[in-house]
């Protein structure tokens, strides 16, 4: 018998209570202020990203503290933080003697996709305080939650180990990457409007999908499913849908040319498939005479983001109109060439980004195990209230 089960048989064997977030926690909305309002300095400012919004030289919050998102497409998303920090637009949850916020954080991430599914509102969701303060949350002996946290917090030291080595790598990779694709007066400098024709993708949506049909990629997939190149699409749409697309065809570059940020904005992906694939809106279809793989590792490139920034436009919403990259330079070895730096740089790609084997592989498998032990160590029966 494990520690833990030995604490849950001594402590709590019938069941723990159960209690609202704000019956049993500091539930505190954030400060509204701007870059403008605040002065510049090295403690985090937590708005409605994953990231901090920026830094400011003052705080509202410190020790241990769960902040979640207040508004934005990660509105809702869960964060830990033992450090002074300035809560925005959030909102945060502290802990007491008798619930740990260590053990909270770990609850609300095991039931982050209900908080995600709280927002409401159009263009920019938000979740709001009231929409979670009534989420119900065990409360076993602090002994009993002092050994989950430790069970649970083993297996995300490790996990930040390797993302840590995985970090490393891939800035070994970009070096690299840069390394290569950086070249002398002796290889030529075009406009990419020279090499290919650029079109604008097609008009259908998410709601569109179908279960088979016409494969199709939609834009927001280039960010969050697909890698440099594929063969295979994840979704399909039907004629009728297919009817409105533009298509791409094998070796094409499928470029997202709208993002929440300009670092992201011009993601792109190879098509390998052998059928033409639907794409969706806010997209470039690049056809062209190259070596596909070059291309896209050219347009992950620092000399590329440089060129790209020129041509961004927007605040909350970043898009490069399609039509304006065709006056982007840049260099073009022969094919030879072009095939040899691909060829390099695939792998390193596999290494860093490929989720079937490497670090990736490694990470979301211990992801994977952190998630089953969480949610079996957080399920607790509800002790039954003496009469």
């Amino acid at each position: 018998m494990s520690k833990l089960e030995q604490l849950v048989e001594k402590l709590c064997p019938t069941g723990v209570e159960w209690k609202k977030l704000k019956k049993c926690t500091e539930m505190k909305r954030g400060t509204s202020a701007t870059k403008r309002t605040l002065v510049e300095g090295k403690i985090p400012v937590i708005s409605g990203g994953k990231e901090p919004a920026f830094y400011c030289d003052s705080f509202n919050r410190e020790g241990e503290t769960i902040t979640i998102a207040g508004s934005g497409a990660s509105a809702g998303y869960v964060q830990y933080w033992n450090k002074p920090i300035y809560v925005n637009d959030a909102f945060s949850i502290k802990g007491n003697e008798k619930i740990s916020s260590r053990y909270i954080y770990h609850y609300l991430l095991n039931i982050q996709e209900e908080i995600y599914s709280t927002k409401k509102g159009g263009g920019v969701p938000h979740v709001h305080i009231s929409s979670i303060e009534n989420f119900e949350i065990p409360i076993p002996p602090v002994q009993v939650q002092d050994e989950i946290v430790r069970i649970l917090d083993s297996f995300t030291e490790l996990t930040a180990e390797l993302t840590a080595e995985l970090t490393y790598r891939k800035k070994q990779y970009e070096y690299y990457r840069d390394s290569l694709l950086k070249f002398g007066n002796e290889v030529p400098r075009v406009s990419l409007g020279d090499i290919a024709t650029i079109i604008r993708g097609g008009n259908f949506q998410k709601k569109d999908f179908a279960e088979n049909g016409i494969p199709c990629i939609h834009y927001g997939q280039i960010y969050t499913k697909y890698g440099l190149s594929t063969t295979e699409t994840i979704n399909f749409i039907n004629n009728d849908a297919a009817k409105k697309s533009k298509f791409a065809s094998q070796n094409d570059i499928v470029m997202a040319v709208t993002s929440e940020n300009v670092e992201d904005v011009c993601k792109c992906v190879v098509w390998l498939g052998k059928e033409d694939v639907a794409i969706s809106g806010h997209t470039a279809i690049i056809k062209h005479n190259q070596n596909a793989k070059f291309l896209a590792f050219y347009f992950r490139s620092a000399m590329f983001f440089k060129d790209k920034i020129k041509l961004a436009h927007g605040t909350k919403v970043i898009e490069v109109t399609p039509g304006k990259l065709a006056n982007i330079k840049i260099p073009i070895p022969s094919i030879g060439e072009q095939e040899r730096i691909a060829d390099i740089l695939d792998r390193f790609d596999t290494i860093c980004n490929d989720i079937s084997q490497g670090l990736p592989a490694e990470i979301d498998e211990r992801q994977k195990q952190y998630e089953y032990y969480r949610d079996k160590l957080l399920t607790f029966p509800k002790a039954k209230l003496e009469v």
